[in-house]
């Protein structure tokens, strides 16, 4: 059943989420650009939210492990937006100005594919016990 709808959603976080570690930049300070890799505070939880995303993927015969998983990584990323937003709060306003990247928006994202596809396994599991009544 690896087919499912929640497949895609999670090979979309562990897509978004692994390619902004090298290349959507977060915020540019001067000639400065940092990334999610320049840093271990955000290069921590992106890491562990694109490879439990990809873990989370083989977990489709037990449906409730893959739940919670889901569940594991919307709390990660929850974190990682905390700490984005932190430390976006706390930049230095320079003459020069400081440009959001749009790197921002991964947290975001994934968050919103975890939801859905925290639905779908929800589903899946509310029509596999459906099932089993009729038997």
């Amino acid at each position: 059943m690896i087919q499912r709808i929640q497949t895609v959603y999670l090979t979309l976080v562990a897509l978004i989420t692994g390619l902004a570690i090298n290349y959507l930049s977060l915020w540019t300070v001067g000639d400065k650009v940092l990334y999610y890799k320049d840093e271990i505070l955000f290069l921590v939880p992106a890491l562990l939210s694109s490879v439990l995303a990809l873990l989370t993927i083989f977990l489709y015969k037990n449906r409730q492990n893959q739940f919670v998983s889901v569940r594991l990584l919307l709390l990660i990323n929850l974190i990682l937006l905390g700490l984005l937003l932190y430390r976006l709060l706390n930049l230095p306003g320079e003459p020069s100005g400081t440009e959001k990247g749009i790197g921002l928006l991964v947290p975001i994202v994934s968050i919103v594919l975890l939801f859905l596809a925290n639905r779908a396994i929800r589903k899946d599991e509310e029509l596999v016990k459906s099932v089993d009544r009729l038997r």
